[in-house]
C-alpha cells in the first residue's frame, strides 16, 4: 500500500522537526528538568537525501538535516521531517493534550 507524499525536499530547504502527537507528565521538578532539554524545537536546512530498505525490502526516504544548533548533520525519516514554513499550520492541527 503506498500513500501520496505530503511534502517534496530539496538540498538547500529549511525544515523543521514535526510537532509530537505525545506529551510527557510529570510533578517531579528534576523530571521536568530532565525532559525540557528535548522539548526544544529544531529547524535546519536540507544537506543530502538518502534512500533505505526495510525489513520488507521497501524503500524509506531519509533526510540528512544539518540543525541550526548541532556541528554535524544527521539523519532523519523524511516522515518526522516538515518545511518550516508549515510549522505553525501543523501544530495547530496536532493534539498534545495538557500543552
Amino acid at each position: 500500500m503506498t500513500s501520496k507524499r505530503q511534502y517534496t525536499y530539496a538540498i538547500g530547504d529549511r525544515v523543521a522537526e514535526r510537532p509530537k502527537t505525545h506529551g510527557l507528565f510529570t510533578r517531579q521538578p528534576e523530571v521536568m528538568q530532565r525532559i525540557s532539554q528535548y522539548r526544544n524545537q529544531r529547524y535546519g536546512t536540507v544537506v543530502g537525501m538518502t534512500t533505505k530498505l526495510d525489513s520488507r525490502k521497501q524503500k524509506l526516504k531519509f533526510l540528512v538535516v544539518q540543525w541550526d544548533n548541532l556541528k554535524s548533520p544527521t539523519e532523519h525519516a523524511q516522515m518526522r521531517i516538515c518545511p518550516a514554513s508549515e510549522l505553525d499550520t501543523l501544530a495547530k492541527n496536532t493534539l498534545v493534550p495538557g500543552e
